[in-house]
């Protein structure tokens, strides 16, 4: 529910109804409606997960890309430079696309080692990961 914007300048010097004047006329109290918000059910949660799930692959899936947009040099034909190309393209400046290289990187190295995805995303919250996590290296 919202309330209609109320002018504090008015041809009276009455407040409106949901304002309290007080001695200062600078101050007053506005009376807000709390609105309560519904739990999940567990279709939407289902549901959240695989968006969820949608977004961590989409994201994996276009730092994989990038790579080897880079390092297969797909650029060169219209690009002298691969942040150029970045720029250009997608509209990611040359941190975001390593960013997105980088994690996808990462995340290549986890699936390597063994981890299970389920594993990755309870132990790496977000793109980080655990405070007392060591970094794993591939023993190739």
């Amino acid at each position: 529910m919202r309330n209609k914007t109320t002018s504090t300048a008015s041809s009276d010097d009455t407040p409106p109804d949901n304002l309290t004047q007080e001695e200062n006329p600078a101050t007053a109290t506005i009376t807000v409606t709390a609105v309560e918000i519904p739990e999940l059910t567990e279709q939407e949660i289902s549901d959240r997960l695989h968006l969820e799930r949608k977004v961590e692959r989409a994201f994996f899936e276009a730092g994989k890309a990038l790579a080897e947009l880079r390092d297969r040099k797909f650029y060169r034909s219209t690009h002298k430079t691969f942040e150029e190309y970045c720029k250009q393209r997608f509209g990611y400046t040359r941190i975001a696309a390593s960013y997105k290289i980088a994690a996808a990187t990462v995340m290549d190295n986890l699936l390597t080692n063994g981890l299970q995805k389920e594993e990755i995303a309870t132990e790496l919250p977000g793109i980080g990961m655990s405070a007392d996590a060591a970094p794993l290296r591939s023993h190739s």
